[in-house]
């Protein structure tokens, strides 16, 4: 009888890799279990499953693999954290006034304010403010991680506009066309991940560099939010939701311009290499697992009835 060939001792350390990985993001979810038991009001609607807490884990520990749990901690929370800002416009603001109020709670947070209240939002991005301030580049990186946090919500807070205000009467328009979506890319959020995970985690060389890596972060932020709007048609129609999809008369274009974007970022992250590789290597990772995870699931749960 032949025997079986036993797996190559290649394809062994692939495997032992990933079960590593697993399982850093295992840790990661428990605790983010944690932060949600801390803040129930804010994670109560039912889109903020146990799968949403995972797949949150997961993400971060596959893009970041070589970390331990404790160095993911700041980051993986702050994806959570970034997902609780996206309910908390898009889908339980009412009128300008409440999108406003949470983007005004947050920044001031971000300048030193303690949470008002009743706002659980910016009582969470307080927790993360204070660990991420037990980080010696805190200090001086402040201002950039809080320029990056007034990206995102003033993103969040454009699209929110896009889709709830009348027709503009000096465009005719009440969407933006493909480039301007791409333009609000930060929506999105991951610049602002990504700053918060360079600032917790960064060596000195990493952090001189981190306007170089910021902008190639943006560049691969327009693919995730293509790859993201591609895979997410279906649900984005159901909630209501803003998609490069409902932008043009062919998908064709979508799809054209992922191709380019995503082409394009390939190269920058090669030249960025030469002198950050580890850093080009998370970056890549992130259009890699995305495009991946995208292929059989999605984030959130199942919305309340």
């Amino acid at each position: 009888m032949t025997e079986t060939p036993r797996p190559a001792r290649a394809g062994q350390d692939v495997v032992a890799e990933q079960g590593r990985v697993c399982a850093l993001a295992v840790r990661g979810v428990r605790d983010l279990q944690d932060v949600t038991a801390a803040h129930p009001e804010l994670f109560d609607a039912a889109p903020f499953d146990p799968a949403l807490l995972s797949s949150v884990a997961t993400a971060i520990a596959f893009t970041a693999p070589w970390h331990t749990a404790a160095e993911l901690r700041i980051t993986t929370r702050t994806l959570l954290w970034v997902f609780a800002a996206d309910w908390q416009v898009d889908y339980l603001a009412r009128s300008v006034d409440d999108v406003r109020k949470v983007v005004t709670d947050c920044l001031a947070v971000a300048d030193g304010a303690a949470p008002p209240p009743g706002r659980h939002l910016a009582r969470l991005l307080a927790d993360l403010r204070d660990e991420l301030a037990t980080v010696p580049a805190f200090a001086r990186l402040r201002p950039i991680w809080r320029d990056e946090l007034a990206r995102m919500l003033a993103a969040v807070a454009r699209e929110w506009d896009w889709k709830n205000l009348p027709t503009d009467p000096t465009t005719g328009r009440r969407l933006p066309d493909l480039d301007r979506y791409l333009d609000n890319a930060d929506n999105l959020a991951c610049s602002f991940v990504n700053v918060t995970h360079w600032i917790a985690t960064g060596d000195e060389k990493t952090l001189a560099q981190l306007t170089d890596l910021l902008d190639a972060g943006r560049g691969v932020q327009r693919v995730l939010r293509l790859v993201n709007d591609l895979a997410t048609q279906g649900r984005d129609a159901e909630w209501g939701d803003l998609n490069a999809l409902l932008l043009v008369d062919d998908p064709a274009q979508v799809h054209d311009r992922l191709a380019e974007l995503t082409a394009r970022s390939r190269g920058d992250l090669a030249a960025l290499a030469e002198r950050c590789p580890r850093q080009a290597d998370y970056l890549n990772r992130q259009i890699s697992f995305t495009g991946g995870f995208y292929q059989l699931s999605d984030f959130w749960g199942e919305r309340d009835e």
